[in-house]
């Protein structure tokens, strides 16, 4: 169950999430209804007082521990509230439940038993506010003041107690419900993030191996004819010579090579993404379906668009509020059409101008063909399409730098 310090704990939830802040204004309505039900017989009784020293007193002591819980019942369906904040709410909440026995429990004598709901709100609420071993000191705290308050103002013990309890399982269990969904919804988006970020790591880990891999055996053959024919540029100059150029075609490969990489010629397989997408965006919580009605797809085209889909797939996770997406894949006369959609577009997150849009669209301007993102009614659509034919400036591989 979310409680304040739990919450003070973790990391500031996306107030600009439609979603997540029409459940957190949902959360707080259900807990003021159970706030208000709480409070309406102790102002009751205030109003009920023939004494009216008692019922300023009463009405001072029920007015503050009012305010003093609705603002901790805030604090728990507010994430990105400060820590500091979070203590002083709670402490200023237990200064007024002890400031209440004596301002509120003589008032409506023994026939409203006026403390018992407090010490049912206090009992109830508290899983919500301290923890659950916290709460079960606190509610033995409360029973035992309760028989205090019912033997110093002459009510039925038996009474009061009864009182106590019940308000404070009903609390628990209607408002406890409340805390726990919200608490749900707070570590799903959380999972999710957390699964967006993963993603990205993966990405940047996949592409640092894959440098490593390129570069780690030409930057140690480049090294060692480097040192030779520095060696032998002394004593044997025409080895030396050939050394050196060695070591310049060397370098040059490693430049291809390097280049292949980063501009993502090198063969990906697109089934493979496809699986890959489809289960990353599942594991997040969106509901994905790809078709494929283009067999065969000629390699250059494949790797196209498993780059293409790599990015949309890592914008779906990054950008967006997606609940579904869809991503498919067909053949039009002379021509191969990839298409990804997700609702939940985010007008925050990057536009077609944003640098990892750019570089799909320039892989794509290589082949031949085209890319057009649009956004219709909080759905985002990517759009790749490359001719089936490339242009006879297009190249499948890495220019030959050699």
């Amino acid at each position: 169950m979310t409680t304040l310090s739990a919450i003070a704990g973790s990391e500031p939830a996306d107030a600009t999430d439609p979603r997540l802040r029409r459940a957190r204004w949902a959360t707080i309505g259900s807990l003021a209804a159970g706030w208000l039900a709480c409070m309406a017989m102790p102002y009751l009784a205030v109003f009920r007082e023939q004494r009216p020293a008692w019922a300023v007193l009463g009405a001072v002591g029920t007015t503050a521990f009012g305010v003093a819980l609705a603002g901790c019942l805030y604090a728990t369906a507010t994430p990105w509230l400060a820590a500091r904040t979070r203590r002083r709410l709670l402490a200023a909440f237990g200064a007024t439940c002890v400031a209440s026995v004596p301002l509120v429990a003589p008032v409506g004598g023994t026939e409203w038993l006026t403390w018992a709901w407090f010490g049912g709100t206090t009992a109830g609420f508290s899983p919500m506010l301290t923890g659950r071993r916290h709460a079960l000191a606190v509610a033995a705290a409360v029973l035992g003041c309760a028989t205090v308050v019912a033997l110093a103002t002459g009510a039925a013990v038996w009474a009061f107690l009864v009182v106590t309890a019940s308000l404070a399982v009903s609390v628990a269990a209607l408002s406890g419900l409340q805390i726990w969904l919200w608490s749900l919804l707070l570590q799903a988006r959380a999972g999710r993030d957390a699964q967006a970020r993963l993603a990205v790591t993966e990405e940047r880990l996949r592409f640092a191996r894959d440098v490593h891999d390129l570069l780690g055996h030409r930057l140690a053959v480049i090294a060692v004819k480097a040192e030779l024919a520095a060696r032998l540029a002394g004593t044997d100059p025409g080895r030396a010579a050939d050394e050196s150029a060695e070591v310049q075609r060397l370098a040059a490969t490693a430049l291809s090579e390097v280049r292949e990489a980063v501009h993502g010629y090198r063969s990906i397989d697109l089934s493979d993404q496809l699986s890959a997408v489809n289960q990353v965006l599942r594991s997040s919580g969106i509901r994905c379906t790809a078709t494929n009605s283009a067999d065969d797809l000629p390699a250059h085209i494949a790797t196209a668009f498993a780059l293409t889909l790599r990015e949309a797939g890592t914008n779906i996770l990054r950008h967006s509020r997606a609940t579904w997406a869809t991503v498919a894949i067909a053949r039009d006369a002379d021509q191969m059409t990839l298409t990804v959609s997700n609702d939940g577009a985010d007008r925050s997150g990057p536009d077609r101008h944003s640098f990892g849009l750019r570089g799909v669209a320039d892989r794509l301007a290589e082949l031949g063909g085209s890319m057009n993102v649009e956004e219709v009614n909080d759905v985002f659509t990517l759009a790749a399409t490359v001719p089936v034919d490339p242009p006879p400036t297009a190249s499948a591989g890495p220019p030959d730098v050699s």
